[in-house]
């Protein structure tokens, strides 16, 4: 386990390697899991300011189930999530397929468009990271947690490219904890996990 400000980091963060291979898996981790994608508050608030623009790339089918169930919704286990079609074990309603049956972030790609400043909830950016925030006076943490199957092929990939996976994730770390943390990180790995750069 290593030790960066207030953050708990698996070793497996610097020791693994990966790189998302969407032509194999698809973008499958925004279908399959336990519900939809955990919010932290801001972005609560930040979904309802941003759905009305965000609504054109959703299917009607996604829209009626977000009139049904809500933009968000409180899941006993996970917390404020995102709905899902369905079953929590559905594709989430922020998502659509493509003509390659590869699924799409309704939000990054309103995103990508220039038409919103904010990407995606933290929770998907980080993924494969499983990131919790702390407890008042208790340590965020990081673990590692890639799908068996699902994210053969990305951890395939990362091995072939050596990217170990905070590499990978510089974006959402820096997104969260700042340049200046990222770049702590990048030094304990670099000095004691120097074979798996």
């Amino acid at each position: 386990m290593i030790a960066v400000d207030n953050v708990l980091i698996s070793d497996d963060v610097v020791k693994a390697h990966f790189v998302c291979d969407l032509i194999k898996c698809k973008g499958g981790c925004c279908e399959e899991g336990d519900a939809g994608a955990p919010l932290e508050e801001e972005e609560m608030r930040i979904i309802d300011e941003v759905y009305d623009t965000v609504k054109p790339y959703l299917t009607e089918e996604c829209i009626a189930e977000i009139d049904r169930k809500g933009k968000y919704f409180f899941h006993e286990e996970f917390g404020w999530v995102t709905p899902t079609l369905g079953s929590d074990q559905d594709i989430c309603v922020y998502a659509k397929r493509d003509e390659k049956g590869i699924i799409k972030c309704a939000f990054e790609q309103a995103y990508n468009d220039g038409l919103i400043g904010w990407k995606k909830p933290i929770s998907c950016h980080f993924f494969p990271i499983i990131q919790k925030n702390a407890s008042p006076g208790g340590y965020d943490r990081m673990n590692y947690e890639p799908r068996p199957v699902l994210c053969k092929p990305a951890c395939g990939l990362g091995k072939k490219l050596k990217v170990p996976v905070y590499q990978f994730l510089k974006e959402p770390i820096i997104r969260k904890y700042g340049e200046e943390f990222y770049q702590a990180l990048d030094a304990v790995a670099k000095e004691y996990f120097p074979d798996h750069q």
